[in-house]
């Protein structure tokens, strides 16, 4: 696997990873709205609501999914000075602030009819858009530094920094009075969760995953080859495709 962090054979990779998971994000999505918006059955007590729980919980474990892969390839590449796990790292922050800000949004649809507000200073709100923040100001520090090698260490060290806000999301619903529901999948024990709602809700968050890392593959492609521009095997690859 080694091998794998060159970054010619990374790219070459890619392009051969890019048809299996683009094929694999469409027949997830299909499958999970399917199954959420036709077999699911309306909940007890929000009715047909409940329906965008399938496209708001995947969201909101993905923006903290990839806020880790995101500072943990930072933490990579400030350790070891690997290129790739920096432009991975800045592939990843605009496709996490992206589900952020889906999570954010179908949050506050869903809030409005549960809650009678379509925005409150609950503890998991307010926490998931400090996370929104967070990317905002990886993204907002790769833009700004001109050499892409600092760029990509300022932007590490502040990924690393905003880890601490992770563990806080995860258990504000814990460790704090809030209105947010509690956890009901990743609870010890068996999910508080009919499995009529658990496997649609499963089923749309490993859509959600393997979009993440077709679109993420496709943003690196472009960028290995504009940071390895000056080598002979770009050169080739530019030619071969010509």
């Amino acid at each position: 696997m080694y091998k794998y962090a060159s970054p010619r054979n990374f790219y070459h990779l890619a392009g051969r990873l890019l048809p299996w998971l683009t094929a694999a994000t469409v027949m997830l999505l299909l499958a999970g709205l399917y199954l959420g918006l036709f077999v699911a059955p309306p909940d007890y007590q929000q009715g047909e609501t409940v329906r965008i729980m399938f496209i708001h919980v995947p969201a909101a474990w993905m923006s903290m999914f990839v806020y880790v892969l995101m500072a943990g390839a930072g933490a990579v590449a400030l350790v070891w000075n690997i290129k790739l796990a920096e432009v991975f790292a800045a592939a990843c922050a605009p496709v996490g602030a992206s589900f952020t800000v889906l999570a954010l949004l179908t949050g506050s649809l869903w809030g409005k009819p549960m809650w009678g507000a379509w925005w409150v200073w609950d503890a998991r709100l307010t926490s998931e858009l400090i996370l929104l923040f967070l990317y905002i100001g990886v993204m907002a520090l790769q833009a700004s530094i001109d050499d892409p090698r600092r760029a990509a260490r300022a932007a590490a060290i502040l990924a690393l920094v905003g880890v601490v806000n992770i563990p806080i999301i995860h258990f504000s619903v814990e460790w704090w009075n809030t209105l947010h529901q509690p956890a009901s999948v990743s609870k010890v024990g068996t999910p508080s969760i009919h499995a009529s709602i658990l496997i649609p809700l499963l089923t749309m968050a490993a859509a959600f995953k393997a979009y993440f890392f077709a679109v993420v593959l496709l943003r690196m492609r472009p960028a290995i080859l504009e940071r390895e521009k000056h080598t002979t095997w770009v050169a080739e690859t530019v030619e071969e495709s010509a």
